[in-house]
């Protein structure tokens, strides 16, 4: 689970709440269970009172006496947990108690205690021995007998907290159980309930790959119309595309026809009209056809899905440049992986590492090396780079003319041909992609030419 994600949210509140409700429901069955052992106790141990009652007897010296003895043999045991006691409730002359052997010459003092609707009190207390006994107390006046006595029977409550124990362990054990099989069932259900969010991931991931146009699929109801909205968002951005495009071709077209028609007039007089219409109409030329670049280019960048393969771009350029620069005697040798590919258009490749290449058979002494591979540090989150750097063993460029090589139109050597606008045109580019250009020494001594870009691996 990946931190602030919705399956993290829906897991994990998920598990909070059944966490609590399985405590709460843990304490209500483990008081509930407790409560109902401590009826039964107390009804067993009003069972014993009756018994008692029941062989209860006075002598004819006024002292009490069993007429026959109870049944359970662990009143008869010294200092069980068992016991019971007949006590005058005033004492004075002749006042004789009795009481079950396992008290020995012991007796319990019965603390106070509210008494329900049938006179009998139930409450806690200690024996000598400092086992819990959980104890029942009722007033008679006996047969034959003008005193009262307290008739109270007592049982080992620790035997019953034992029983509790073990209920509570066996409780929280299958509590935990039920709690581990309730938080694999949110997992599963979370994993199921989002996989079409993960579908529409991938296919999302495809149309910035250039392996599909549309996102395709049987979404549910919930995603479906979500799934809707970004293939018309998808459709709008290619017909905004393909409309510039065209619109660029139209613009292309109207304005190729006047300026030929001045450049053809002013072409057959010498006079300074014509040489400034000549020199103007080449200027706006120069210029119409810089503006239409940069809007066929801007309007690839911003279109979704072309994908380059970079490794045979690099090939065909080098060898160009080589056959270019074969009186020079200028080897221009590649690196790059087959795997790494350029997520834009192949047009735009070919004119930014071609201007860089260009450039770099100008200065070059003998040697300029192209060198690709995936860029790792430098991209944000969500977006993978390359990084193509070109190298020369030429004369390099000073740091602080490196800024300047980048500005449009200024050539810092009017000695080599040129227009000075290669490199802008590489930045200007670049910028169009969220990518850049930039001048650093290279290994070979010369200058080294990075240009970053986005990769569609």
């Amino acid at each position: 689970m990946r931190p602030r994600s919705l399956s993290s949210r829906l897991i994990l509140s998920s598990a909070l709440v059944s966490i609590v409700l399985l405590a709460a429901a843990g304490f209500l069955l483990a008081s509930i269970f407790t409560a109902a052992l401590e009826r039964n106790f107390d009804q067993r141990l009003r069972s014993v009172l009756d018994g008692l009652l029941a062989n209860l007897d006075v002598s004819a010296e006024g002292a009490p006496h069993l007429s026959n003895a109870l049944a359970d043999p662990r009143f008869g045991l010294p200092l069980s947990g068992w016991y019971w006691q007949v006590v005058p409730v005033e004492k004075g002359p002749g006042a004789r108690d009795l009481a079950s052997a396992s008290l020995l010459e012991q007796r319990l003092s019965i603390p106070q205690a509210q008494r329900g609707a049938d006179g009998v009190a139930a409450f806690f207390l200690k024996d000598v021995t400092g086992v819990n006994l959980r104890a029942i107390e009722q007033v008679f006046r006996l047969p034959g007998s003008r005193r009262e006595y307290s008739v109270l029977v007592a049982g080992n409550y620790d035997e019953l907290s034992g029983e509790v124990k073990t209920f509570n362990r066996a409780l929280v054990a299958s509590l935990m159980l039920l709690g581990i099989g309730l938080l694999l069932a949110i997992f599963v259900q979370v994993r199921f309930g989002l996989r079409p969010l993960r579908a529409l991931e991938g296919n999302l991931i495809a149309i910035r790959k250039g392996d599909a146009e549309q996102l395709k699929g049987d979404y549910p109801a919930e995603i479906r119309p979500v799934a809707e909205e970004l293939n018309l968002l998808i459709q709008s951005n290619a017909e905004i595309v393909e409309r510039a495009r065209t619109q660029v071709g139209n613009l292309a077209h109207a304005l190729k026809t006047p300026l030929s028609v001045l450049t053809n007039e002013a072409a057959g007089q010498d006079t300074p009209l014509a040489a400034k219409v000549r020199e103007q109409t080449g200027t706006m030329r120069d210029q119409v056809s810089l503006y239409l670049d940069r809007a066929r280019r801007a309007a690839r960048a911003h279109g979704l899905g072309a994908v380059t393969e970079v490794k045979p771009v690099l090939d065909a350029l080098a060898r160009t440049l080589e056959r270019i620069n074969r009186e020079k005697g200028v080897s221009v040798s590649v690196s790059c992986p087959e795997s790494l590919k350029f997520r834009g258009e192949r047009q735009d490749l070919e004119e930014m590492v071609g201007n860089l290449l260009d450039n770099a058979c100008k200065w070059a002494g003998a040697r300029v090396t192209v060198t690709a591979r995936p860029e790792t540090g430098a991209a944000p989150a969500g977006r993978s780079f390359l990084r193509i750097e070109v190298d020369d063993d030429g004369p390099g460029l000073p740091p602080q003319q490196r800024a300047d090589a980048l500005k449009r139109g200024l050539r810092l050597d009017e000695t080599k041909p040129g227009s000075g606008l290669g490199l802008s045109i590489v930045a200007e580019t670049a910028a169009m992609y969220s990518g850049n250009v930039t001048l650093e020494s290279a290994g070979l001594g010369g200058l080294r030419a990075a240009l970053l870009l986005p990769s569609a691996s």
